[in-house]
C-alpha cells in the first residue's frame, strides 16, 4: 500500500451493529438498505442537538455507494447512518415500473427507506448527504417530503439540467437524443458489449484523461464504482441520465428553509463549481466549501477535509438555539 494512502478505514462491513435489509419503493421496487447505529468518536457532546438525527447517504447515477467509503467512520458518531441502493443499481431491484427512473422517483423512494427505519412509519429527524446526482436527489426529496428534514449537505451536483452542463456544454443534451434510439433498439447487444468492458480499462482511460489524479486520490477506491458501473443496465441509465437532465430545483432554491453546506472540486468537470456556487447563493442558509484542485471525486480525495467540515457544520447546524 503506498505510504499516501495508508489511513483507510475499516470497512463498512465491519462496523459493529450494522445491518442489511430491503425495502419496498414508490410502486414496490425492491431496495437494498444498508444502516448502521450511531458509532463512539470525537464528538462534543456537550454541545446537544435538537434530534438525534440519523444520516443519509445519497449516491451518483450507476453509484452504490463507493463515494461514502470514508464517511462512514468519519461521519458516523454524529448519528446512525442509512445508506440505500437506487431502483436498477448495486443489489436493488430492477424498477417495478420501467418509466419510474427519474429523480421523483429516487426521491420518492427515500421517503419509503425514512419511514422504514421508524417502528412508527414516521419520517424521523433526517440529515441528507448527497454526491452527484444525489444532490438533486435531496433538493427533490426536501420538495417533496420535507418533514423532519434538518439539514442537506450537497457534494460536487447540480440543482439540475445536469445534460446541459457537462464539462461546461450541453454536448450530453445533443449526444443523448442520437444514443438512446440505438441503444434500446439494440439493446441486447449493447448490455453483452457493457457488461464486458474491463474496469481496469476504465480505470486507465480515466488517469489518462485527467479525471482521475493519482497524486490525490489511490485509483483503487475508484474501481469499485467501474466494477459497479458494468452492471448497470445501460438503455435504463440513459434513460435515468436524460431524467437528471430535464429535472431542475432552480424556481424553489431560495425556498429551502434548513442549513445546507455546498461542497464543489474546484476542477469538476462534471458539475463544474459554478453551480455549486449558484447554490450556496441562492439557498438563504448555505456554506460553501470549494476543494482546491478537487475533482467529481473530492469526496475521496479530500476526505479528511471536507469530513472534517462536514461535522463541523452538522454539530452547528443541529446545535439547540434555545
Amino acid at each position: 500500500m503506498d505510504a499516501r494512502f495508508s489511513f483507510l478505514p475499516p470497512p463498512v462491513e465491519t462496523i459493529q451493529g450494522r445491518r442489511e435489509h430491503f425495502v419496498h419503493g414508490v410502486d414496490g421496487t425492491r431496495l437494498f438498505v444498508e444502516t448502521a447505529p450511531i458509532l463512539e468518536g470525537p464528538v462534543d457532546r456537550a454541545a446537544p442537538t435538537t434530534t438525534d438525527a440519523r444520516l443519509y447517504f445519497c449516491d451518483g447515477i450507476a453509484c452504490d455507494g463507493f463515494i461514502w467509503k470514508y464517511a462512514w467512520g468519519a461521519l458516523g458518531h454524529l448519528g446512525p447512518v442509512t445508506h440505500f441502493h437506487y431502483r436498477g443499481h448495486g443489489r436493488s431491484g430492477a424498477p417495478r415500473d420501467a418509466s419510474r427512473i427519474g429523480i421523483d422517483a429516487h426521491a420518492d423512494d427515500l421517503a419509503f427507506v425514512r419511514r422504514s427505519d421508524n417502528a412508527d412509519g414516521a419520517l424521523g429527524p433526517s440529515v441528507l448527504l448527497g454526491h452527484s446526482m444525489g444532490t438533486q436527489v435531496c433538493l427533490e426529496h426536501w420538495h417533496r417530503h420535507r418533514e423532519n428534514v434538518k439539514a442537506m449537505v450537497l457534494l460536487c451536483g447540480s440543482y439540475g439540467k445536469v445534460t446541459s452542463t457537462f464539462r461546461g456544454t450541453p454536448i450530453l443534451d445533443w449526444l443523448l437524443p442520437k444514443m438512446l434510439p440505438f441503444v434500446e433498439q439494440h439493446s441486447a447487444m449493447v448490455r453483452a458489449l457493457w457488461s464486458r468492458l474491463p474496469a481496469d480499462l476504465a480505470l486507465k482511460a480515466g488517469l489518462k484523461a485527467g479525471e482521475i489524479d493519482p497524486a490525490r486520490m489511490n485509483p483503487e477506491d475508484l474501481r469499485p464504482y467501474l466494477e459497479h458501473m458494468v452492471h448497470v443496465d445501460l438503455p435504463m441509465f440513459l434513460r435515468m441520465l436524460r431524467g437528471a437532465g430535464e429535472h431542475s430545483a432552480e424556481t424553489w432554491l431560495s425556498e429551502i428553509d434548513v442549513p445546507v453546506l455546498v461542497v464543489a472540486g474546484e476542477k469538476d468537470t462534471f458539475t463544474p463549481a459554478s453551480l455549486s456556487t449558484f447554490m450556496a447563493e441562492t439557498i438563504p442558509k448555505a456554506e460553501l466549501l470549494v476543494v482546491e484542485g478537487g475533482t467529481h471525486a473530492a469526496p475521496i480525495e479530500a476526505h479528511e477535509r471536507i469530513n472534517a467540515r462536514i461535522a463541523e457544520f452538522l454539530t452547528r447546524a443541529l446545535r439547540k438555539t434555545s
